[in-house]
């Protein structure tokens, strides 16, 4: 991409040099990293064989993870309708742009995990802090797709509605929602599948979820149920991902 050999040799050089010295200011502690090695040896040891005796926690933690990211899905895919509307350029006056792209900056700058743990401080321990978490991440990703959308459509079947004398709402319904349906649809599905994944994640701040009964397995050593219920997630994600897949190829 740089034509100039001295400036990309040049470039070359200063990243391996920044590399170098980002290492070194890491103040990695090396003896204590290899008696980690020789800690990490024996939790795995200590997690075979799996403990699945404990099947009802599994499936009551499964169960509220489940719930938690199809509540949170739900609500995002209606909430996020108001703010991709508005995010558009294209469809939405000046001011009203900017206040939502605002908004939509400001929820996707903060991870799950510390948006978790705000919640967790507000509203305690439990899967009211996981719903509104993951509620606030699907509304700021699929907000911000929709946004895209509307503004990368074309716009030849929105100005032949304009120029039947149509209200605005009637322009959304029939010249902007044909067109960003299905795209809406396969990204509202590609959510789901993400807070099914995250929602196993928030709980580990005490957000609900099989998370939080991971978490508490780790915090007694009981190591053997960790490795049940990893197992468990993994399953989980995978029927996830596969429903996921299926529901995207039915709307191509």
């Amino acid at each position: 991409m740089i034509e100039n050999p001295l400036l990309r040799h040049g470039l070359l050089v200063l990243a391996v040099m920044y590399l170098a010295w980002s290492l070194g200011s890491l103040e990695i502690d090396w003896s204590r990293t290899s008696q980690g090695a020789e800690r990490a040896g024996r939790i795995f040891s200590r997690m075979f064989p799996p403990d699945f005796s404990r099947w009802s926690l599994l499936v009551r933690g499964v169960t509220e993870s489940v719930e938690m990211a199809l509540a949170a899905s739900f609500i995002g895919m209606i909430l996020a309708i108001p703010i991709g509307l508005c995010a558009a350029s294209n469809i939405a006056p000046r001011p009203i742009y900017l206040a939502a792209r605002g908004i939509l900056v400001l929820t996707r700058t903060f991870h799950e995990v510390i948006i978790a743990i705000l919640f967790v401080k507000i509203f305690g321990f439990g899967p009211l802090a996981g719903v509104l978490t993951l509620v606030v991440a699907s509304v700021s990703f699929i907000g911000k797709m929709l946004a895209e959308d509307i503004e990368n459509m074309g716009s030849q079947q929105m100005e032949a509605i304009r120029a039947t004398g149509a209200s605005f709402p009637k322009v959304l319904i029939y010249g902007v929602m044909p067109q960003i349906l299905p795209r809406y649809l396969g990204v509202s599905i590609y959510r789901l599948d993400a807070n099914i994944r995250h929602s196993t994640v928030v709980g580990i701040v005490g957000a609900g979820g099989i998370g939080q009964t991971l978490s508490a397995t780790f915090s007694r050593y009981d190591y053997d149920f960790s490795l049940a219920i990893l197992l468990t997630i993994i399953g989980l994600v995978f029927l996830g991902e596969f429903f996921s897949n299926w529901v995207r190829g039915r709307l191509r």
